[in-house]
């Protein structure tokens, strides 16, 4: 579970993004002024830190400036100034992304995805391109699946679940990422969707769909792709 810390003293911006950020399975700590957002970095070392630039007392500059000197760990700047100078000058105190105010949880987490696949490939942790369990195997790069060696014809909808269910192998995907993920957080139809577009993977990948051994509904909280060598 990723974890970001957000720094900002706008409560009526904080509280509804840790709600978002906790339903689509981070972990998210907040800190409302900048000593406190700077004593937490440093102690619970966060995988993203949000942090925003104009705050009383001490500002996101100095914030940003005192972390880098114990840490490089990824920070994106939130600013209401679409200024170049501000980019610049954030990104000269060794900021890694900048982000304008107001914006959507989907853009935010957009940029916090980015800061973590750029943390695995400097770490030299590539997600896979290619992942097989059984006889399925999702390729990402070539954008198909496969059961048995034969591809199985896919919905976008399909494959995006699939992917993120299968990019989570073992794990219970909660239906509010899924939603958040696949559809955006502003989705307002029908959350059965969601179910339906699982009965149609079920009918393309298990062998018997009402006794799924891949796809499992955890009721009440979302779905987990499991891999049935691994018990």
């Amino acid at each position: 579970m990723s974890h970001v810390l957000l720094i900002d003293d706008e409560k009526k911006l904080t509280e509804p993004l840790r709600s978002s950020f906790e339903r689509a399975g981070y972990q998210i700590t907040v800190a409302n002024d900048g000593h406190t957002g700077l004593s937490l970095a440093l102690i619970e070392k966060p995988d993203v830190i949000v942090l925003d630039v104009m705050m009383p007392g001490l500002d996101g500059w100095r914030v940003c400036e005192a972390i880098r000197q114990h840490s490089n760990v990824p920070i994106i700047m939130l600013t209401a100034l679409d200024d170049s100078l501000d980019r610049i000058k954030g990104l000269e105190l060794g900021a890694d992304d900048y982000l304008v105010k107001p914006f959507g949880f989907k853009e935010i987490e957009a940029h916090i995805r980015a800061m973590l696949r750029r943390v695995q490939l400097d770490r030299g942790n590539q997600m896979p391109l290619q992942i097989s369990v059984g006889d399925i195997v999702l390729d990402l790069e070539a954008h198909t699946v496969t059961k048995g060696g034969k591809e199985i014809a896919m919905r976008q909808k399909e494959f995006e679940i699939l992917s993120l269910l299968m990019n989570n192998i073992g794990k219970v995907v909660t239906r509010e990422r899924l939603f958040d993920e696949v559809w955006g957080t502003d989705w307002l139809g029908d959350t059965r969707t969601l179910d339906v577009h699982m009965s149609w993977l079920r009918a393309k990948l298990e062998n018997d769909p009402a006794n799924p051994i891949y796809l499992q509904t955890i009721r009440g909280v979302g779905y987990r792709f499991s891999d049935p060598e691994r018990g």
